[in-house]
């Protein structure tokens, strides 16, 4: 009768990793000065100007009159998320410790960051008053004019295409590179930054989990989007309130276990007088 002999489990603490792409949106994060601002309540106001232009100067009156309009915007961080996890402590060692160890950076790479840019790159497609086009692409050629119209618009508006990030489906920007002509290359110069978003992070609509397995979808009305410019001027954007806690099996008063928290409170909004920076190109839908 041969031989039964059990093998040792070895563990690898090697981990297989999702792949997963940084934040992609960080690019316009907001100054320090617009986090300190908002550090001590849920909302900022900003102040906008308006004022009259220029009229003939009058030899014997002398300066026409003018008025000068100063208002606040209200914004509010509507982005308030959170999980705790909790990790046996006899599991933990168990697995060479790779339950608990690798937890949090897992959390961050794969879930909270992919959350994050997909709800601050909806929050600019559904500004109301921005130019929203609807046009599926099915050419290099297609994409190219949706492109440079995009340009165009933003450009006649007197915003300044140089402060502009490109958030762009890599697929319409690989049939725009693949033209490989001098309108092709022109047509994507000139941008503070070219970011390609995979569709899973780039819908023009999501709903966000409220609880169960969490995390984020398209929304039933949402679209695919082939590419959104945002002028990092016209953005609101920052992380206002982010805490992660660890608490350990001896700290821990309800069970033998590890728990990790992680919480984090955002806004991702707009300047009122400056919709003419944010261009949202998304499919035609159904």
């Amino acid at each position: 009768m041969p031989n039964n002999i059990a093998l040792r489990k070895q563990y690898s603490t090697l981990l297989d990793e999702v792949y997963k792409l940084s934040s992609l949106t960080s690019v316009l994060d907001g100054p320090n000065e617009l986090v300190r601002e908002g550090a001590n309540a849920n909302e900022i106001l900003i102040p906008k100007m308006d004022m009259q232009g220029l009229a003939d100067y009058n030899k014997q009156t002398g300066y026409v009159a003018g008025d000068v309009t100063l208002e606040y915007e209200t914004k509010k961080c509507t982005y308030d998320r959170g999980r705790m996890f909790t990790v046996d402590a006899m599991d933990n060692i168990e697995s060479a410790g790779i339950a608990f160890g690798r937890l949090s950076g897992e959390f961050l790479r794969t879930k909270v960051v992919p959350e994050i840019d997909a709800f601050r790159l909806a929050s600019y497609a559904q500004i109301s008053g921005i130019t929203t086009v609807k046009e599926n692409l099915l050419n290099g050629k297609a994409a190219l004019a949706a492109l440079r119209a995009a340009r165009g618009k933003i450009e006649n508006a007197e915003a300044n295409l140089a402060t502009c990030y490109l958030f762009i489906n890599p697929t319409v920007f690989g049939m725009i590179e693949d033209l490989d002509t001098t309108a092709s290359k022109k047509a994507i110069e000139g941008f503070a930054g070219i970011i390609k978003v995979p569709q899973g992070r780039f819908y023009s609509k999501i709903d966000l989990a409220a609880n169960g397995a969490g995390g984020y979808s398209k929304n039933a009305s949402g679209l695919d989007m082939n590419f959104l410019i945002v002028d990092k001027r016209a953005a609101i954007q920052y992380q206002k309130h982010t805490v992660s806690k660890i608490i350990t099996p001896d700290a821990n008063q309800d069970a033998d276990a590890w728990k990790f928290g992680y919480r984090t409170v955002g806004i991702a909004e707009h300047m009122d007088n400056k919709k003419d920076g944010i261009y949202a190109h998304t499919v035609a839908g159904e």
